[in-house]
């Protein structure tokens, strides 16, 4: 399990995460909503230690995850993220893209890692793509794509900072229905999300984060439509 204990962060004067405490189970997906600069991303961040923090605890399958000792990069082989841009490289196949990872950071053999990476790419429905390079492919399919990538070292979470939202609209089913088809098969998940539709259906709970601190967390049905918060009410009301 993921576990997050009075989590603070700040940037400078500003205090970013005001004491964040959070537990997420194997198996469950978790969106996180909210308006911008509530402190949704930089949560995924501290999780995955690209930030530091100042005080407080997460704890990853028993791992402090920012104590000195933790071997980050082993842990991060753990923790897949898939960001908001895609970050392919130009120059790489998509194959040769998702085969990287596993040939550099897991040492498997040039075989070995394009057998995985085939795999993982027509697990996101890109089987067609495999020899194609990432600037003929569309806004969602280089967004699948990344998620090939983060799904071939096999971690057992995914973290998702706003996969969508860098997206045309007519881009984003796509990627959302690859992200529900890992919810079904499975995956624990993280999802900082703008999708409401998608925070409803596919969530086993879903937080809702305002200035810092978690206003609410619970399931789909409380959130959307018995939220105990008022801050909870108007930004849904502001954003369905």
């Amino acid at each position: 399990m993921i576990e997050v204990k009075d989590l603070h962060k700040y940037f400078g004067a500003l205090h970013v995460l005001k004491g964040i405490d959070l537990t997420v189970q194997k198996g469950e997906v978790l969106s996180v909503i909210g308006a911008s600069g509530s402190g949704k991303s930089t949560l995924l961040y501290c999780i995955n230690a690209l930030e530091t923090i100042e005080q407080g605890e997460v704890i990853v399958d028993g791992v402090s995850v920012h104590a000195k000792s933790t071997d980050i990069n082993k842990l991060r082989q753990n923790l897949g993220m898939v960001f908001q841009q895609w970050n392919s490289f130009p120059h790489l196949t998509a194959t040769e893209n998702v085969a990287l990872a596993p040939k550099i950071v897991s040492g498997k053999s040039r075989q070995e890692a394009r057998e995985i990476a085939v795999k993982q790419l027509e697990h996101v429905g890109l089987g067609d793509k495999l020899d194609v390079y990432p600037s003929a492919l569309s806004g969602g399919q280089q967004q699948r794509l990344a998620i090939a990538r983060a799904l071939a070292m096999e971690p057992d979470y995914m973290l998702f900072d706003e996969a969508t939202s860098a997206l045309d609209p007519e881009l984003v089913g796509e990627v959302l229905d690859t992200m529900r088809l890992l919810a079904e098969e499975g995956m624990t998940m993280i999802c900082v999300t703008h999708e409401m539709g998608f925070a409803r259906d596919v969530s086993d709970r879903v937080a809702y984060f305002h200035q810092g601190m978690m206003e609410e967390i619970g399931p789909p049905a409380q959130i959307f439509g018995e939220a105990q918060s008022e801050q909870t009410r108007k930004f849904l009301a502001n954003v369905r």
